[in-house]
């Protein structure tokens, strides 16, 4: 009974601190209850081992201040290396929200795509996004960025160029830049969340339709069409398909594409671990063009299985270099503590069956560009090559 009277007032208790045996006890205790029953089924003696050597660090680790977040997701990262398979990840809750954002095809930036490698000055600014913060700023296209808030990004510093650029939407960044005709000049632009056009189209000497594909993700089927149709409707005869450099992304972008350029047939095949392999079939409309695709060593995934399917549907030839050689797909599970566990979850193949995995695709017509040469530069030999086969 807790009641209490004026004339029989008790002193208060005095708080008992739980001292670091008693800590250990209840780790073990809490260790004991674990590796009972059902946790022992699910878990088995290896999750078993984690969670105890989570619940030791969290109660008898002598350093109570220790920051537990930053060891599990080292920890967390350990473990899914130790899988074995270069493709699953594990994303801190930080990368996790960043890849997220990436994923939507949306990014924090001042819109601006640049060349590391051009000019021993700085970052080539290669396109500006129309309406961006760089565009109201008056960076244009051809300008050299030779500074980020003052500090100088020539020379070696290129690499770390667009980590300073980059930043949280709202905050401000001071570009140096220097014109094409010498002059140099600042512009302040203030970061923003930007959509990204995963597709950029042009149209080339002899009505050839030329289309880059730089990723997979949200809408890229969309914006892939859209860039297409317009090329046809300026009278494309041919196209160019570039994934150079893409990294893949989503299943169903892909096969979005692949039923847009391939007439009926079966142009994806998903094996799962846990359901029934499922086979994609692309309907009878389709884009009527003779086309080249355009790939490197860094054609991954999806775009990997788009420049394979093409080829063995249609006859398209390839032009480039070996591709990686991925034939497993992930799924990003999110985790408690905000982070994400990238995990191959199935392996995908051809719509006949053909995995690419430890292969790659070889290419009809294998050239790699000369060191320094750019993307679509007077120097890019794969192009020229691609340009060629249309021409024949």
């Amino acid at each position: 009974m807790e009641e209490q009277t004026a004339q029989t007032k008790k002193k208060p208790k005095k708080k008992r601190r739980l001292g670091s045996k008693g800590k250990i006890a209840i780790a073990v205790l809490l260790t004991l209850l674990l590796s009972t029953g059902l946790w022992c089924a699910l878990l088995g003696r290896s999750g078993i081992t984690m969670v105890q050597t989570y619940l030791l660090a969290r109660f008898a680790f002598v350093e109570t201040d220790a920051d537990l977040g930053a060891a599990t997701d080292q920890g967390l990262a350990a473990f899914v290396k130790g899988l074995g398979d270069r493709w699953s990840y594990y994303l801190s809750a930080e990368r996790h929200q960043a890849t997220l954002e990436r994923r939507a095809n949306n990014y924090v930036g001042v819109g601006i795509t640049v060349d590391v490698v051009s000019r021993e000055e700085g970052l080539l600014v290669q396109s500006v996004t129309k309406d961006g913060p760089a565009d109201k700023a008056g960076v244009l296209a051809g300008d050299v960025i030779t500074a980020v808030d003052g500090q100088s990004i020539a020379g070696d510093a290129r690499q770390e160029g667009s980590d300073l650029i980059g930043g949280e939407a709202g905050t401000k960044v001071v570009l140096t830049l220097l014109g094409e005709d010498g002059s140099t000049r600042e512009a302040a632009c203030t970061r923003a969340t930007l959509h990204n056009s995963s597709a950029r189209g042009t149209m080339l000497e002899g009505n050839m339709a030329y289309v880059q594909l730089s990723n997979f993700y949200s809408g890229s089927a969309d914006s892939f069409q859209q860039e297409l149709d317009a090329l046809v409707e300026q009278g494309a005869e041919s196209l160019i398909v570039d994934v150079r450099g893409d990294p893949g992304g989503y299943v169903s972008e892909l096969v979005k594409i692949l039923d847009y350029l391939l007439p009926e047939g079966p142009v994806f095949t998903h094996k799962p671990r846990w359901w029934s392999k499922t086979v994609y079939v692309s309907g009878e409309e389709c884009i009527d063009l003779p086309m080249v695709v355009l790939v490197d060593k860094d054609t991954y995934s999806a775009a990997e299985l788009l420049a394979a399917q093409l080829r063995e549907s249609a006859g398209v030839p390839i032009v480039g270099e070996v591709t990686s050689g991925k034939g497993y797909s992930q799924v990003t599970f999110p985790l408690a503590n905000g982070g994400g566990l990238g995990l191959s979850t199935a392996t995908y193949c051809t719509g006949s069956g053909h995995s690419l995995i430890g292969e790659g695709i070889i290419p009809d017509v294998e050239l790699s560009l000369p060191g320094g040469a750019a993307l679509g530069s007077g120097d890019d030999v794969q192009l020229q090559a691609a340009i060629e086969l249309l021409k024949n």
